[in-house]
């Protein structure tokens, strides 16, 4: 652990909050392609979890492949019904069986999707307006071997991951809106809105259009009237939010801007359940937000979500988070740093405390050297993977966000 030299390069590009152009985007809990990732990180868990009691340790699963597929509705204002419902396909590889002891793998992934269900879309009832179809399937003996080697665990893929921090005001406040948007406050006042809240920001200059996909509940909306009313007064306090929020830029506000009056059902966004996945959009792992809950575009990216993967053996999960971490603590840590970008990279079969490459790009703050902050960001990296066992376990307990 004390031979991890990361490589520190001072970066050439400017700050990204000072960049002419950015383009943000977040799907917010509803959304397909974030149910997916929630509830496969929480099979993950549990799983992880269920391996520590029944066998002492973690075993080799990965829990990273899930597809919500999108169900049929007859939807109108006043009300409807599920015709088809949605259907969670879960699937990889895990451990079914390991020294004469079973573990329920089948069950745990079933029951553990259903309670997100309960637990974070409670209009959604389970094995009516949403089944599962549980594919995972037992493990290679090559890669279970990873997992039951008796010294340090060791990385079951070759992978490359990147983390940055700070976050820019326009990220910030794009993870902001879609929080407020399913937030208490919001909820209590427009309980006739559904979850599945989508907000993309596009930042030129000084210029900021924030535009935002939120289902109103067609139980709750009896008119086309009703809808636009409702509308209208919800959309005023996202701008209101908005205006208190991103001091010094000039904001404009777009929501459901396919609605269409006279329109009927048609040119009005209405669910039942308050997410497009009852009838007009699939949802997949990997898709939805990156570890620091946001998709920003113009930022790097990973080769690979984290979401469902093995906490313990996985580098496509475990280096995914720590590279986040790890630059949200460079950028906390080390005095004189306006904006770090971390890359950790992995070769299949080496321990996870000795990653193939750590990369450490800095934007300097004016008047700090590079030669004065470098031994401050060994000692950080260093320090990072000292810890290694510790963050595995906390990762195995959903301790960290990873969507």
């Amino acid at each position: 652990m004390g031979s991890i030299e990361p490589m520190i390069l001072e970066s050439s590009r400017m700050a990204p909050a000072d960049d002419a152009v950015e383009i943000v985007e977040r799907k917010g809990l509803g959304h397909p392609d974030t149910i997916c990732d929630a509830v496969m990180e929480a099979v993950a868990v549990q799983l992880a979890q269920a391996y520590l009691k029944i066998c002492g340790r973690v075993l080799h699963f990965n829990a990273d492949k899930g597809m919500l597929v999108a169900g049929q509705v007859e939807c109108r204002f006043g009300g409807g019904s599920v015709v088809t419902p949605m259907r969670l396909v879960m699937g990889d590889r895990a451990t079914f069986e390991w020294q004469n002891k079973r573990i329920p793998v089948k069950t745990i992934a079933e029951q553990t999707a259903l309670h997100w269900f309960q637990r974070h879309l409670p209009r959604i009832k389970p094995n009516k307006d949403v089944v599962c179809q549980v594919e995972l399937k037992p493990a290679s003996e090559e890669l279970r071997s990873v997992t039951e080697r008796p010294y340090e665990v060791a990385a079951n893929d070759t992978s490359a991951t990147v983390g940055y921090a700070p976050l820019t005001p326009t990220e910030r406040l794009v993870l902001q809106i879609e929080q407020f948007l399913n937030g208490r406050f919001f909820k209590k006042e427009f309980p006739d809105t559904g979850e599945d809240v989508k907000v993309l920001a596009v930042r030129h200059e000084r210029e900021l259009t924030v535009t935002v996909a939120m289902p109103f509940l067609a139980s709750l909306i009896r008119t086309e009237a009703d809808y636009f009313k409702r509308k209208a007064a919800a959309e005023r306090v996202l701008t209101d939010f908005v205006t208190r929020k991103c001091a010094g830029l000039s904001p404009r506000i777009f929501l459901n801007v396919l609605d269409q009056r006279g329109a009927g059902e048609a040119g009005a966004y209405l669910t039942l359940l308050g997410t497009s996945a009852e009838a007009g959009d699939s949802g997949e792992v990997g898709r939805g937000n990156r570890v620091c809950g946001i998709i920003s575009l113009k930022r790097p990216a990973s080769a690979e979500a984290a979401p469902g993967k093995n906490p313990l053996a996985h580098v496509g999960k475990i280096y995914n988070v720590l590279a986040q971490t790890l630059a949200e603590d460079l950028h906390v840590k080390v005095e004189g740093l306006r904006d770090v970008t971390v890359w950790i990279t992995s070769q299949i079969g080496r321990p996870i405390s000795s990653p193939h490459s750590v990369v450490v790009e800095v934007i300097r703050a004016k008047g700090t050297r590079l030669a004065s902050v470098q031994p401050q960001i060994h000692r950080v990296v260093r320090a990072a993977f000292s810890r290694m066992p510790s963050f595995c376990e906390k990762l195995a307990q959903g301790r960290y966000p990873v969507y």
